[in-house]
């Protein structure tokens, strides 16, 4: 069964830098050895994400990139896709996209963020996931 995790950004440090949880979650991924896939909402928060994960820990080093951009991208366990791009499929998957994430994966991650006009489709979603079966779970961050 597929699990959907949401993450509920009300931290200080989250509420200002939503991408800083993002980082925080591609990092645990990247610990655990788990190929991931963070669905980007445009190229710009693409490269946004990309350029936070090189400087948002100086003790941290996440291997990643943006799909479509080098022919190593096994190589990098966390693979950030825009829209209309190809990603291949993993096990974890972070979406940062309004719709919901149906594609084939183990687990996906929704960022909820602070403002509350935002969490209304978001509550939708997770009526969306519960429907599909997913196990659900939800984080205050």
């Amino acid at each position: 069964m597929s699990r959907a995790d949401f993450y509920l950004i009300a931290k200080p440090r989250f509420l200002t830098e939503p991408l800083r949880l993002v980082c925080e979650l591609a990092r645990k991924a990247n610990d655990a050895q788990l190929p991931t896939l963070v669905l980007a909402r445009d190229q710009a928060q693409a490269e946004a994400l990309d350029e936070l994960l090189w400087s948002f820990d100086d003790d941290a080093y996440i291997p990643h990139q943006i799909a479509g951009e080098d022919m190593d991208e096994e190589e990098a366990l966390v693979l950030i896709a825009v829209p209309g791009g190809e990603a291949p499929a993993r096990p974890l998957v972070i979406n940062l996209r309004d719709d919901p994430w149906l594609g084939a994966c183990d687990r996906v991650l929704e960022v909820v963020p602070a403002d509350p006009e935002a969490r209304e489709p978001l509550r939708e979603r997770w009526r969306q996931y519960k429907a599909l079966g997913f196990d659900l779970n939800k984080y205050d961050m």
